[in-house]
């Protein structure tokens, strides 16, 4: 009869063990968990951040991107001082930020979806999130402004982002080391422009009749 108290005891102890351990193990995975969504949004000031310099090649107009300071275009040649562009790209996820290396200005979208190129780009209107797609190109969509792309048209004027969709091939472009560059990088591919990859237009079926 004596040992029925001592094993009752010996019983609540062990489950107020593993009731601890337990609450213990929920605060550090939601510790963990605070920890991870809190970098991820606001991985401007929280993250490191990693610097490269690139042109972006535009599928339209078979030219660079080049920052000239408030003004952006698509119309920069290969190796241009403007067409340089330095991206910095955060440690979560694929937020960039673009800076002429020549101008110091960023580029940007407005609330009206206007590209314009400003000296500060802390702001999310300077935020863009790559998209890799299936053709080997590269998207541009606004961090702030969703669905909202970085394009330009056939003369190289950006387009606004609110008349733009991933489709298009306004808003595809291809990463291009500046010539005589070379990337130590390994695992940061760029594409080769090929003579194919310049007709930017697509040919209109011939309608003559034989």
């Amino acid at each position: 009869m004596s040992l029925l108290p001592s094993r009752f005891i010996y019983l609540c102890l062990h489950f107020l063990v593993l009731y601890f351990q337990l609450q213990e193990s929920h605060q550090s995975s939601a510790d963990f968990r605070f920890y991870i969504e809190n970098h991820t949004r606001n991985p401007d000031d929280l993250s490191r951040k990693q610097v490269r310099i690139y042109q972006l090649y535009s599928r339209t107009t078979g030219k660079h991107v080049q920052i000239l300071g408030k003004k952006i275009n698509a119309n920069g040649d290969d190796g241009g001082k403007f067409a340089l562009l330095v991206v910095e790209t955060e440690t979560f996820g694929s937020h960039i930020r673009i800076k002429g290396k020549e101008s110091e200005h960023y580029i940007c979208m407005n609330e009206k979806g206007k590209i314009v190129g400003r000296p500060d780009g802390k702001k999310q209107e300077c935020v863009f999130i790559e998209e890799f797609l299936e053709n080997n190109y590269t998207a541009l969509v606004s961090a702030k402004y969703k669905g909202w792309y970085l394009g330009f048209n056939r003369k190289g004027r950006p387009k606004k982002g609110s008349q733009t969709t991933q489709r298009q091939q306004e808003v595809h472009f291809m990463k291009r080391q500046p010539k005589g560059r070379v990337d130590p990088l390994e695992e940061f591919r760029f594409t080769t422009v090929t003579k194919r990859t310049r007709r930017a237009r697509r040919l209109k079926p011939n309608t003559k009749r034989n």
